[in-house]
């Protein structure tokens, strides 16, 4: 008999996470599989904790694990500590999934014999501001050519959407580090990636994210995406991808030529140059991703690519500046966002 421990954090998730337990209690598994559920509460004050502690009682499958440390890296680590599975599946509460996902994940890992497996990282809203945000989410253009928005592509990748790992993929390599309030998993996949390992997403696991559904709030996350990823970079030396170094230089470009212009005017010249190629590729991808979204979502288009890449960049900037002068990151980006 297999057990495979699915993790979960979650903090003040009242509205998902009893629609969550359900999604994950009707999961198909293969003959000879029997499943546990860890959730790891972060100190909810919205009534998360009661609803989760009365499905927990109810099924036997269930627990509630304490996360003091609120944040998703320590959760995570928290359940890990307590599951027993000799299969890991992370799961995730805004995320619906295929009744067959568990199972495509363990298949996943026989055929692929990765120390990591996930599916690919598909969006999808409601509503018109939600569905622009998973659309222009979804584009390789704006994304940088992220394999990992390929919802048809099967082989090995820098990273996953969540991810289904042997646990002697953390005994090897550890877990997740509880210093990263973001891009914990992008870390550890890199970790697994500098030791040789192989990390593999198939497109049988299927899987449908709800993204953030307002321009502010999709500011505000990826500002912190791209604030933590500097201190990714310092832990191992290097970037995943340099994919994800494009927004900040472009916002750094735009903050020095701005800069330059207050004592050279020509760099005023340079600036617009600067904005309005930044401006037709962002009207040629807005047209690009409307006419396979729908032609409705146009209009809010560009202003979502702009906060994808101003939010990431700015957030980049300031990572950069927190590391190389401060000892500890800024408390500011230390709350999740949602």
């Amino acid at each position: 008999m297999t057990i495979v421990s699915v993790i979960a954090p979650c903090r003040n998730e009242r509205g998902h996470v009893l629609a969550f337990c359900d999604a994950v209690a009707a999961q198909r598994l293969p003959p000879g599989v029997q499943m546990e559920v860890l959730v790891a509460d972060g100190q909810s004050d919205d009534g998360t904790r009661e609803a989760l502690a009365q499905r927990c009682r109810a099924d036997a499958r269930f627990r509630l694990v304490d996360n003091p440390g609120r944040i998703v890296s320590s959760g995570l680590n928290r359940c890990l500590e307590q599951s027993r599975g000799a299969v890991i599946v992370r799961m995730d509460l805004h995320t619906t999934y295929a009744d067959d996902y568990i199972a495509e994940c363990l298949a996943a890992l026989a055929r692929s014999g990765a120390a990591n497996v996930g599916g690919p990282w598909r969006a999808a809203g409601e509503g018109g501001m939600q569905r622009a945000i998973a659309a222009a989410f979804q584009s390789r253009w704006i994304a940088g050519g992220a394999r990992s928005r390929d919802l048809a592509y099967e082989g090995p990748v820098d990273t996953v959407y969540l991810g289904c790992w042997p646990r002697a993929s953390f005994d090897r390599h550890g877990p997740f580090d509880e210093s990263l309030v973001r891009n914990q998993d992008d870390e550890h996949n890199l970790r697994l990636a500098r030791a040789g390992a192989l990390v593999w997403q198939s497109a049988r696991i299927r899987s449908s994210y709800r993204p953030r559904d307002s321009l502010a709030a999709l500011f505000r996350q990826q500002l912190q995406y791209g604030y933590w990823k500097p201190f990714v970079m310092r832990k191992h030396g290097r970037a995943a991808s340099l994919r994800q170094l494009v927004p900040g230089l472009l916002v750094g470009a735009c903050g020095l030529l701005a800069l330059l212009g207050l004592a050279w005017p020509l760099a005023w010249l340079a600036l617009a140059e600067l904005l309005a190629l930044y401006a037709l590729f962002v009207a040629a991808c807005s047209w690009a991703v409307a006419r396979e979204a729908g032609m409705d979502l146009l209009p809010r288009l560009p202003a979502v690519i702009a906060a994808y890449h101003g939010g990431y960049g700015l957030g980049t900037l300031r990572g950069w500046f927190d590391v190389l002068v401060r000892a500890r990151p800024s408390p500011a980006f230390g709350a999740l966002t949602r």
